[in-house]
């Protein structure tokens, strides 16, 4: 099966900007369709500094118009910033979120849980953290999923051990029984030297054919401009980058749909360094 790429179909805008120039940004999305064909998603909004971003929750009838039903308050659990969540629909119909806390005057993130039966009590629940980090590193950007049975996780590490280059990055990757307990994180995916993914990788989602998508940038310089790249696993557990970047967008992530089809979310630059919050329908003939 080919890689949906964004651009592979006419867009529509999900969420705007929430204003012009750096650091106005709509983006980072998880969503979920769900058994009646409904969607729901959780984004983060950022308006102008990390002191102003929040979680956004919201719903969808068609995959395209949402309405925001809550706002995940970071100050409630003690954040300085929040950044991409991960969002899980239970077979009991509750629900699990995943997400991403900076810690106050400091470079280190880490992972928090939050649990409730409807998607909009998410705003109001407790945090349980389940990936602490450390002094070495910070862990972000959480994917997690439910497959056969058990629970992985892949974790966005940024690595904290040279001072002034805390945006270098690496996925690693964590299983679990319960989704609350985790096994020790393994690195399995790092950038190459010499490219243009060479700072750093960060996984954004699973495609079908077992290759994962992921986030990259040669420089420092880079940061907040990240572009899609392909990796494809090696073997042993680990995935190695493969070509040249193949989008702009940032933070994708890949719904296949009940039908066959298969619906893509990125954040995606705008010329004034805004992001806006996109998809894109794929038809299934276009993936064969």
């Amino acid at each position: 099966m080919s890689f949906p790429l964004p651009g592979s179909s006419p867009f529509d805008v999900v969420f705007s900007a929430p204003g012009a120039g750096p650091q106005f940004w709509s983006g980072a999305p998880s969503v979920v369709e769900l058994p009646d064909g409904t969607f729901a998603m959780a984004y983060r909004r950022r308006n102008g500094s990390g002191e102003h971003d929040a979680v956004v929750l919201a719903t969808s009838n068609d995959g395209v118009h949402f309405q925001p039903v809550g706002e995940v308050d970071k100050h409630v659990h003690g954040a300085a910033m929040t950044e991409r969540p991960a969002l899980v629909h239970l077979a009991d119909g509750s629900w699990r979120m995943y997400v991403s806390y900076a810690t106050h005057d400091s470079f280190h993130w880490w992972v928090g849980l939050l649990e409730a039966p409807t998607i909009e009590e998410l705003a109001q629940a407790e945090v349980t953290p389940v990936f602490p980090g450390s002094d070495a590193i910070a862990v972000k950007d959480p994917v997690v999923r439910y497959v056969d049975g058990h629970w992985e996780a892949w974790l966005c590490h940024h690595l904290l051990d040279v001072p002034g280059a805390e945006d270098r990055m690496e996925t690693a990757i964590t299983f679990s029984e319960d989704g609350v307990t985790w096994s020790e994180p393994t690195v399995v995916l790092r950038g190459e030297s010499g490219t243009w993914n060479q700072r750093g990788a960060r996984m954004t989602a699973v495609l079908p054919d077992g290759r994962i998508t992921f986030d990259g940038r040669a420089s420092a310089a880079e940061n907040w401009f990240e572009r899609t790249g392909i990796a494809e696993p090696v073997g042993d557990g680990t995935y190695r980058p493969v070509g040249d970047a193949v989008s702009t967008a940032r933070y994708l992530e890949i719904v296949p749909l009940r039908n066959g089809d298969t619906r893509i979310y990125y954040e995606q630059v705008l010329p004034d360094e805004s992001h806006e919050l996109r998809t894109e329908l794929i038809p299934a003939e276009r993936e064969a």
